[in-house]
C-alpha cells in the first residue's frame, strides 16, 4: 500500500481561493430539477459548472494556479497540454492575467476545440498540435517546461488547482437552503472530487460523498479497492472528459479518505442521459456532465426524500458526436442491433426479408451487401432498430424460421467495434 500523502487541502486556502475566484468565474446556479426530483421522489439539484464562461468548472483550478504563480514565473510563461476544458480554462486565465502560454493538444482534436482556446487565449496562447494522443501531447508539453524552465499547469494533481476545484463546495453550502445529503460528483483526473469532498468532511461530514466514473475507465475505483494508485493499462475515451488511466496521486491519497463511494455508470446509459437532458429538460452537457445524473437510478432507494446534488461539470459537446451519441444509448437501451443475415442471391429475397422477417415497427438503419458470384446466399451486415427491447426474440425467431440468420454481432466486440 502507498503511504499516505498528507496534504489536505484547508478551508482557510479554499476561502482564499475563493476570494482570487471574485469576478473571474460564474458563482454558478444550485437549480432544483423537478423532473429528476419526482422521478426519484427526493430534492435533486444540478451544481450548473457548465454555465461558467469556458462552459466547465476547470476554470476555477487553472486561473488559481496562475494567479498564485510568481512574478518571475509569470515572466517566463506557462505549458500545458489539454484536448479539452482544461485548455480552454488555462487559455482564458492566459488572457485575463497576461501570461503568456503553449497549449499542447493532439493533431486529432477537433477543430472547434482548437477555435474554442484561440478564442479564449487570443494572442496570449500558441497552440501547438503534436502527437495523436493526449499521452503524446503531454510527454511533449513537460519536456517543453523542462528546457524552458516554465511552469507546467496540471490539469488535477496539483494542490493550487485542488483548492481551485474546492471552490465548489464553499458555494454549495452557502447556496443551500437545507442540509445536503448526497453530492454526485463526476471523477476523471480527481480535482474536482478532491476538492469538494475535502470541504465538506471539514464543514459537512454527515453529506454522503459520491464519486462517478465511466464504466470504461475506472482508474479511481480501481485504485481505491486495490490500495495504491493504479495506471489501467487501456480506457474507452468516449467519455473523453473524464477518461483517465491514472488519476492524480494527490487526489488519489485525498479521495480515497474522504469518498463514500465510486462507482461507475456506462458510456450508453451516460448516452441516454444527455439525450434526455437535451430533449426533457433543454440542457446541453458533454458526456463527462452527465455522469453524475447518470448514476442516481443506482441509489434510487437510498435517495428518496434526500437533498441530493449532481455537479454538472461542463457543456462543451462537439455536435458532431450527435450520431454516434444516440446509437450508443439505443444499444444501452437493447433497441439497437446487428446482425449478418444470409440474403439468398435471387429476385425478392430482401423484399421478403422485410415484408415476412421485420415486425411492423422495425427499422433498417444500416445495411451493407455485395452481390456475389456462384454462391446460393451472399452474407449483409443489417441494423435494426426496434421499438421495445422485447421486439428482439421473437425477430431472431422470424430470422431462424426463414432462414436468414446468420450471426449476431451485438456481443462479439472484436466485430462490433468497426460498426459503432
Amino acid at each position: 500500500m502507498e503511504a499516505t500523502i498528507t496534504y489536505v487541502p484547508r478551508l482557510q486556502d479554499v476561502e482564499k481561493a475563493a476570494s482570487l475566484l471574485a469576478g473571474v468565474i460564474t458563482k454558478t446556479p444550485l437549480s432544483k430539477n423537478e423532473r429528476y426530483s419526482k422521478l426519484f421522489s427526493s430534492n435533486v439539484y444540478f451544481k450548473r459548472e457548465d454555465l461558467q464562461p469556458v462552459r466547465s468548472y476547470k476554470i476555477r483550478g487553472a486561473y488559481h494556479k496562475m494567479v498564485s504563480l510568481s512574478a518571475s514565473e509569470r515572466a517566463q510563461g506557462i505549458v500545458c497540454a489539454s484536448a479539452g476544458n482544461h485548455a480552454q480554462g488555462v487559455a482564458l486565465s492566459c488572457k485575463l492575467l497576461k501570461i503568456n502560454g503553449t497549449i499542447y493538444m493532439p493533431a486529432t482534436t477537433p477543430q472547434q476545440k482548437i477555435e474554442q482556446v484561440h478564442m479564449f487565449g487570443e494572442h496570449f496562447v500558441e497552440v501547438i498540435l503534436e502527437g495523436d494522443t493526449f499521452d503524446d501531447s503531454n510527454t511533449l508539453a513537460m519536456a517543453s517546461c523542462k528546457e524552458d524552465s516554465k511552469v507546467f499547469i496540471h490539469p488535477f494533481d496539483d494542490e493550487k488547482v485542488i483548492e481551485g476545484q474546492a471552490t465548489i463546495g464553499l458555494e454549495l453550502l452557502a447556496q443551500a437552503l437545507e442540509p445536503l445529503d448526497y453530492i454526485f460528483l463526476p471523477v476523471g483526473g480527481g480535482g474536482l472530487s478532491a476538492g469538494v469532498s475535502s470541504v465538506f468532511k471539514q464543514l459537512s461530514p454527515s453529506t454522503k460523498i459520491i464519486g462517478v466514473e465511466p464504466e470504461g475507465a475506472p482508474s479511481m475505483r480501481i485504485s481505491i479497492e486495490r490500495g495504491e494508485n493504479t495506471t489501467l493499462t487501456s480506457i474507452e475515451k468516449f467519455v473523453d472528459g473524464a477518461a483517465v488511466q491514472r488519476v492524480g496521486d494527490l487526489n488519489f491519497s485525498i479521495c480515497r479518505e474522504t469518498l463514500d463511494a465510486v462507482i461507475s455508470v456506462s458510456e450508453g446509459k451516460v448516452c441516454q442521459t444527455m439525450l434526455d437532458l437535451y430533449n426533457k429538460d433543454a440542457i446541453i452537457v458533454e458526456p463527462a456532465g452527465a455522469l453524475s445524473i447518470a448514476a442516481l437510478d443506482l441509489f434510487s432507494e437510498e435517495i428518496k426524500g434526500k437533498n441530493v446534488v449532481c455537479v454538472v461539470s461542463g457543456s462543451n459537446n462537439d455536435i458532431t458526436r450527435t450520431a454516434e451519441i444516440k446509437e450508443r444509448a439505443l444499444l444501452y437501451a437493447k433497441r439497437k442491433h446487428y446482425f449478418i443475415v444470409k440474403f439468398p442471391q435471387r429476385a425478392g429475397a430482401l423484399r421478403q426479408f422485410v415484408a415476412e422477417v421485420l415486425g411492423p415497427n422495425d427499422d433498417i438503419t444500416h445495411f451493407e451487401y455485395t452481390k456475389k458470384t456462384n454462391r446460393e446466399n451472399g452474407a449483409a451486415v443489417v441494423g435494426l432498430e426496434l421499438k421495445t427491447p422485447e421486439d428482439l426474440k421473437p425477430l431472431v425467431v422470424r430470422m431462424k424460421a426463414y432462414d436468414f440468420y446468420g450471426d449476431y454481432l451485438n456481443d462479439k466486440p472484436e466485430l462490433f467495434q468497426f460498426l459503432v
